[in-house]
């Protein structure tokens, strides 16, 4: 199958406060690859562990209004993978952003990740792909070690490193592994489109990837893991880790 990136970029970054620019286009390090060194924005990290991962293409799905996203990367030569743009309007949630490539993705593999999480190892695509062709899973998340649990999606990995559940955002987890990149088949494609399609949550609260994923698993739908022991990621959608970056006091930074 075709692999596709699937990159959300439709978000407000309420959480940082006025930026001078979307954040996903924030620069946060440096490009020594192309003659540099150059900035290198949040979102370069991403697209290029995408083609490093075997992406031969990715939609990014910007919020309306968001133009300097595009204006930036363009048709994706700076970070050496076609891109192609697609446009939400007051989106209510992540799911709901990255359903608008539904009509797009076919029968592609999706390689998702979110724009403003740095992470390594580099190629941690590749391997999760490596597992979802070897199982035939419908997903393969990868897994990494968080001092923070509560402020993601932590996951519960049984011994065979199938996904047993997710909890998100729940203070005071004793779990101690989230997931923050994804592999997915076309059946979770039509699951997440489905699901989508049932409406709101009644009970209101906002609507996570996570939430998705926790539903296929109840519905029997294999979610297969591949956990990076010594993987490293930043989170730079919050202040506090923004601040860390920029005065460059994060010796965690993937680079």
């Amino acid at each position: 199958m075709t692999v596709v990136g699937l990159v959300p970029a439709g978000g407000r970054a309420t959480r940082l406060g006025p930026l001078p620019c979307s954040k996903e286009i924030y620069p946060v390090g440096w490009d020594t690859a192309a003659g540099g060194p150059r900035p290198k924005v949040a979102g370069h990290y991403l697209l290029e562990r995408l083609r490093i991962g075997g992406a031969a293409h990715a939609y990014v799905v910007v919020g309306n209004g968001k133009w300097d996203i595009p204006a930036y990367f363009a048709d994706g030569a700076l970070v050496d993978l076609p891109l192609s743009y697609l446009v939400v309007t007051d989106s209510p949630s992540t799911p709901h952003t990255i359903d608008v490539a539904y009509p797009f993705l076919g029968n592609a593999l999706v390689a998702f990740g979110f724009p403003d999480v740095l992470f390594e190892p580099s190629d941690a695509f590749g391997q999760l792909l490596r597992r979802q062709r070897e199982t035939s899973a419908a997903v393969v998340v990868g897994v990494f070690p968080s001092d923070q649990p509560e402020q993601a999606d932590a996951v519960q990995i049984d011994a065979d490193s199938k996904v047993r559940r997710v909890v998100i955002k729940q203070p005071g987890t004793t779990l101690r592994d989230v997931w923050l990149i994804a592999v997915w088949s076309p059946e979770f494609t039509e699951f997440l489109h489905r699901f989508l399609a049932g409406g709101p949550d009644p009970s209101g609260d906002e609507l996570y990837v996570g939430h998705v994923l926790q539903a296929a698993i109840d519905a029997g739908i294999p979610v297969e893991s591949v956990r990076f022991p010594g993987g490293r990621y930043v989170d730079i959608g919050t202040p506090e880790s923004l601040r860390l970056l920029a005065a460059g006091e994060d010796r965690g930074a993937p680079s």
